[in-house]
């Protein structure tokens, strides 16, 4: 794979998220992919003050964070008529907690703020109205990762075009992340639909998905012992009812860095709308691969 290209225009990514490890994940990709990171970035409760973003040129970037309350939104305010005020595209990257999916989205649209929005849980529903009444650009999507994108378009058109193809057959999911995950994988969730097109009959339940936090399970499962901070593995099982018949999907990754690629071509891409004055305003990842604007 070639080296990621850098964004042409100037883009401010603000990095909520911070100091988590996905959150540093993104912001180093936005530094080596030419995006500027926003000297603060909203966190959670309890956190430190400020964090350091290590560059892979040896350098870094601090970043002041903030808690929840009034300050978070005067200081998003400030950081987002700053970026303007100097011609730049601000956009928000949303990487938090479930919790406040829907509280962050709302800020967003208050302040006018574009925002790509990563993390998972949360009232999707009223997620995407609010957006969708305000005219707000966005991206939302579970999953960053171009491969996983890609996996998901196509499951998406096979059940289109052979639904019940998989007539009899049960189901089984399971899905294991770093213990720090506190919500069922969006991905495994957005997969259920396409599964339950293909083998028709009884739905299966999202409840129903096994999720893996412990790490004796999580090493029985296959994950190595080395990527049991930071990995998402996913194994989707049909069966036929006799048991004779078995097929698997899978998609296993280790660390973090593919989905924080992802997450930059998702900011460069809804800054290219931006832009460009799109019409269309809420956007997810298979537009970004459908765009070919994905590194």
């Amino acid at each position: 794979m070639s080296a990621p290209k850098k964004m042409k225009s100037s883009v401010v990514a603000v990095v909520n998220g911070l100091p988590g490890n996905m959150g540093k994940e993104i912001a180093q990709a936005c530094l080596r992919r030419g995006l500027e990171v926003a000297d603060v970035a909203l966190t959670g409760a309890n956190m430190p003050k400020d964090v350091t973003v290590e560059k892979d040129d040896g350098g870094s970037v601090t970043v002041n964070l903030v808690g929840p309350g009034s300050e978070a939104e005067t200081q998003l305010k400030e950081a987002l008529e700053k970026g303007r005020s100097e011609g730049k595209i601000v956009v928000a990257i949303d990487f938090t907690h479930p919790s406040a999916v829907n509280r962050n989205a709302e800020l967003y649209v208050k302040l006018g703020l574009p925002f790509v929005m990563g993390t998972t849980g949360g009232d999707r529903e009223a997620l995407q109205k609010v957006v969708a009444d305000n005219g707000l650009f966005a991206l939302i999507a579970p999953n960053m990762c171009k491969q996983i994108v890609a996996f998901q378009a196509m499951m998406d058109t096979m059940a289109s075009t052979y639904p019940g193809a998989f007539g009899g057959y049960g189901l089984e999911i399971t899905e294991s992340h770093q213990s720090g995950k506190a919500d069922t994988s969006g991905t495994a969730k957005a997969m259920v639909e396409y599964l339950n097109k293909l083998k028709g009959g009884d739905p299966f339940d999202v409840e129903d998905i096994k999720k893996l936090r412990e790490s004796e399970a999580q090493q029985a499962f296959g994950v190595p012992a080395e990527a049991l901070e930071g990995h998402a593995w996913h194994t989707y099982t049909l069966k036929s009812g006799d048991g004779s018949v078995v097929f698997e999907f899978k998609h296993n990754v280790c660390g973090r860095r593919t989905y924080a690629e992802g997450v930059v071509d998702a900011v460069n891409f809804l800054a290219a709308r931006i832009n460009e004055g799109a019409d269309k305003k809420l956007y997810d990842m298979i537009d970004v691969l459908k765009a070919g604007e994905m590194q």
